[in-house]
């Protein structure tokens, strides 16, 4: 019993010395703000922008999404660019060998999902009444209809389209929240449960700089890349 309660100790103990460097982290992303603020607000009003397109511009971007997963956002958007607006009409074999010759670690199944999303070619005018209203609604739609978005890539999604109210956890970011103490360990694997556990704690960061998160996720992330990336 003694073992325990000093390892409990121990533990507590830990947990205080970590929440010492959350004062360092907003100090360092206030930092931050001057030194790259205006790339991020250009960032910014790219998404604003894309807010403001139609269906087959959103549908883009959540190809681009569908392709970040288990990969990088820079090969998604050498995709991104390069496909148009192939990925309404290209047939699923050409894509594949598109996705292929990319580079794409799991060029047969992204070409897949693609192809699958095409039942949703009118993504804007389904999601964006709901995340009017409620963005996290709009999550849980996307996660539950378009196959090949989890919850970290459905927030970015929703992000990338002009929605900030969403934490977008992947490796980088949870990289930084346990470096500076607001996450106490590195999770193995994301479920549901424990997604929108480490998404209180980042909706809370944001609250103490009275920052928006999908605007605080590109600081973050360039802490981690060097870079302003969507």
């Amino acid at each position: 019993m003694s073992q325990q309660v000093a390892r409990e100790g121990s533990r507590q103990r830990c947990l205080k010395l970590l929440n010492k460097s959350i004062p360092s982290l907003i100090s360092y992303i206030r930092k931050l703000e001057a030194e790259i603020g205006h790339l991020v607000a250009k960032r910014v009003s790219e998404f604003e922008k894309i807010n403001r397109m139609g269906n087959a511009r959103w549908f883009s971007e959540l190809c681009f999404c569908i392709l970040t997963a288990n990969s990088t956002a820079e090969l998604g958007i050498r995709i991104q660019k390069e496909i148009g607006s192939g990925f309404l009409y290209m047939e699923r074999e050409k894509l594949e060998g598109f996705l292929k010759n990319f580079g794409h670690r799991f060029w047969r199944k992204r070409a897949e999902f693609i192809v699958n999303a095409r039942r949703f070619s009118s993504i804007k005018d389904v999601v964006e009444p709901i995340a009017r209203r409620n963005p996290m609604e709009a999550r849980e739609w996307i996660v539950r209809n378009v196959k090949g978005l989890g919850y970290k890539e459905a927030s970015h999604f929703l992000r990338n389209v002009g929605y900030f109210d969403l934490a977008i956890l992947d490796r980088h970011i949870l990289a930084v929240m346990h470096e500076y103490g607001v996450l106490g360990n590195l999770p193995k694997s994301l479920s549901r449960r424990k997604y929108l556990e480490i998404e209180r704690k980042f909706l809370e960061l944001s609250e103490m700089l009275s920052m928006n998160p999908g605007i605080l996720d590109l600081y973050l992330w360039y802490m981690r890349t060097g870079k302003v990336l969507k």
